[in-house]
């Protein structure tokens, strides 16, 4: 029978045995709901919380680079790379761990620390920067082929200019006067006109006994016009006519 053909006390006890039927599971779907929108809520002020502490952190650590508190800045970074791992803060402390690196002549170490944040980071533009710092290791530790492998297979955006000179760089140490001239003139060409010439590309190239830009290719010199059939002169024929 229809709910509209019901009195109002046979729908109360429809609704009562509906209830003692199916109670149980309504009131274990409204526990579940509040417990999944409470460990949710949770999730989201630990994971706000732990961001706020790891930022702490990282300007503590700044903080202690730049009054060059080296070992504080070491302790901090540390402590910032094993309690948020994961994060953006982890990957900034361990390329700050590797500049501490090669402050201290530890070139291994910090190749080592600058590798780990270009294969685990989730940030494109940072994993550009790691590349172009692990190249610079690799340059300083007598391997340029690794470096430019280091930075191959990458579309360097924003930094073409930089992957243009650190390739100029590495070309320099394989004797590669030619194509380091190049990659350093595609650099000059790459960078942001608003900041005027690079001093350092121009000095690099100079170096190299070459000029900022290539000498431009002389224009082909024009094509001889055909020279028309010359006939008999008129002495000529002055001559033959007079016999």
């Amino acid at each position: 029978m229809s709910d509209e053909f019901l009195t109002d006390e046979e729908q109360v006890e429809a609704i009562k045995r509906f209830l003692v039927e199916n109670g149980p599971w309504l009131l274990a779907g409204a526990l579940l709901g509040a417990a999944l929108l409470f460990g949710y809520r949770y999730y989201q002020s630990h994971r706000n919380g732990r961001a706020l502490a790891a930022a702490a952190l990282f300007n503590q650590m700044t903080a202690a680079v730049d009054r060059h508190d080296a070992a504080d800045a070491r302790r901090i970074a540390t402590q910032i790379t094993g309690g948020y791992d994961g994060t953006p803060y982890a990957d900034q402390a361990e390329l700050t761990l590797a500049r501490l690196a090669v402050d201290d002549g530890k070139l291994a170490a910090a190749e080592t620390l600058v590798a780990h944040v270009v294969d685990s980071t989730k940030d494109d533009e940072l994993k550009k920067i790691a590349s172009l710092r692990l190249a610079r290791i690799e340059i300083a530790e007598g391997q340029p082929d690794q470096a430019l492998k280091s930075l191959s297979g990458m579309q360097p955006g924003a930094f073409a200019a930089l992957f243009h000179e650190v390739r100029g760089d590495a070309l320099v140490a394989k004797k590669d006067r030619d194509g380091a001239i190049a990659e350093y003139r595609a650099a000059l060409a790459a960078s942001d006109p608003r900041f005027g010439d690079n001093p350092l590309l121009t000095l690099k190239i100079a170096d190299l006994g070459a000029a900022p830009t290539a000498a431009p290719t002389p224009p082909a010199p024009p094509a001889a016009a055909p020279t028309a059939p010359r006939g008999p002169s008129s002495a000529a024929v002055a001559s033959g006519a007079s016999h």
